[in-house]
């Protein structure tokens, strides 16, 4: 059993970075479709940058954009997980106490993954790793 366990201990690293690109493919999503109204369903709401809500679109897009990248991934992730527990706190929580109630299940684990990743990084499939040499 201990040699399976080390064989997949291998994989660990290209884990970390199938995690970081699909949370970041899921998390554009939701500001392609504010800015965009793409992928339809949403509508489109475009910028209003005048308000806290105006702003979610854009750190949503870019953000997710990066992180599929890895570029900035560490920042970046810093970023998104205080986004995301601001959208927690102030959209779901003043509703019910409890996530599955509120809706909050999706924006709590969002912030909990990028501050993951905050620490433990890209990964070597990303652009950070490829600039600093295939370093993590």
């Amino acid at each position: 059993m201990a040699r399976r366990s080390t064989s997949l201990a291998g994989w660990e690293p290209h884990f970390l970075s199938l995690l970081r690109i699909v949370s970041g493919l899921l998390l554009l999503q939701h500001g392609a479709q504010k800015i965009l109204g793409f992928p339809p369903g949403g509508g489109g709401q475009g910028i209003n940058l005048s308000t806290l809500a105006g702003w979610s679109g854009p750190i949503e897009l870019v953000g997710g954009v990066l992180m599929v990248l890895g570029l900035f991934s560490r920042p970046t992730a810093f970023i998104l997980s205080g986004f995301t527990a601001v959208a927690y706190w102030m959209v779901h929580a003043p509703q019910n106490p409890y996530p599955i109630n509120n809706g909050g299940e999706l924006a709590a684990l969002y912030c909990f993954v990028f501050l993951y990743l905050v620490f433990a990084g890209p990964g070597p499939w990303s652009l950070d790793s490829a600039l600093r040499g295939g370093r993590r």
